[in-house]
């Protein structure tokens, strides 16, 4: 299409004051957040983390990542890094070795880090929101009509109403994990509705910096445990879908859509999202049938391992009472 995709993934992890080894030898029960109330955009609490955060953004900066920014996020230990928008390929690359290098440089720190996307039942989940936009390869935005509504160009309108149409399809991609769907609940910044909005954080797929150049979609779905290839490529491939199927894109969702009924609801487990994969057409013309089944198989078996696991919440509540 003589297109280039441009991404940035935010991430955002838990530190803790303990070490890696320190958490494996007690069964990572009962780790201690290295700060003990949110820390979103609190000045004294990050400087708890600086000798960390200070060498993390260094270190990348100095492996030629450019970071834009590392803060406090919205739970006790909880922070968020974002290195620059860039195209698609070198963005997953880049994801890949921010996780890397900032569980290498806590492990030396003698501290822990996790990306899981719902450590603790209690603290905020971990996300990793996709930002998204096409371009032409000589750098003309294309998702910007300055003469449209928000700036929104008829490209843009048919990309994201293919991310809507294939929400589902996309799903394991963007919560590959029994744990990844613990992170979808009411009230927590994590959607539950597959919907579109403006600058809407309670929605799936926000809309930001309407009516500018650098107007583009937030995917607010995925957790920060996914895999970064295959969660930018599912992404395109919807989208893409979108502009050649010419989808014509619903309404803004306004309002709270925690609370709205009859709309598109995000897949609530691993099953589902399974089951979505696996008849995906789309992605099996995108992907091709050998990759969709290996994905299908891998999150089967996800399921399997869990399902013949014993918990410690199965025995707390059932030991005595069953």
């Amino acid at each position: 299409m003589g297109l280039v995709s441009f991404v940035a993934t935010e991430l955002e992890f838990f530190i803790f004051r303990e070490s890696f080894e320190a958490l494996c030898d007690q069964g990572y029960r009962s780790p201690t957040t290295i700060s003990a109330y949110n820390e979103d955009y609190h000045i004294f609490q990050t400087t708890k983390e600086e000798s960390l955060m200070r060498r993390v953004r260094n270190g990348l900066q100095a492996a030629g990542i450019d970071v834009e920014n590392s803060k406090g996020e919205a739970s006790a230990g909880q922070a968020e890094i974002n290195v620059c928008y860039c195209d698609a390929l070198t963005m997953a690359d880049n994801h890949v070795l921010v996780k890397n290098a900032i569980k290498e440089m806590a492990f030396q720190e003698g501290r822990a880090i996790t990306f899981m996307a719902k450590w603790d039942a209690q603290a905020a989940g971990s996300s990793s929101h996709i930002h998204q936009s096409l371009q032409t390869k000589d750098g003309t935005p294309v998702f910007h009509d300055p003469a449209a509504e928000h700036g929104m160009s008829a490209t843009m309108r048919h990309y994201l109403a293919g991310l809507l149409k294939y929400a589902d399809d996309n799903m394991v991609f963007l919560a590959p994990y029994i744990n990844s769907y613990k992170r979808f609940s009411a009230a927590t910044f994590a959607p539950t509705k597959a919907v579109w909005s403006i600058d809407n954080r309670t929605a799936g797929y926000r809309i930001v910096a309407p009516g500018s150049k650098s107007v583009r979609i937030e995917c607010r779905v995925g957790g920060s445990d996914l895999n970064p290839y295959l969660a930018i490529a599912s992404q395109i491939a919807a989208g893409l879908k979108g502009i050649e199927e010419k989808l014509e894109l619903e309404p803004a969702f306004s309002g709270d859509a925690y609370k709205a009924d009859g709309v598109r609801e995000i897949p609530g487990s691993l099953r589902a999202a399974t089951i979505a994969l696996r008849n995906s057409s789309m992605l099996r013309e995108a992907m091709g049938d050998a990759v969709v089944d290996h994905y299908v198989r891998a999150a089967q078996w996800e399921q399997e391992d869990f399902d013949r696991r014993v918990t410690d919440y199965e025995r707390i509540r059932g030991f005595e009472r069953a």
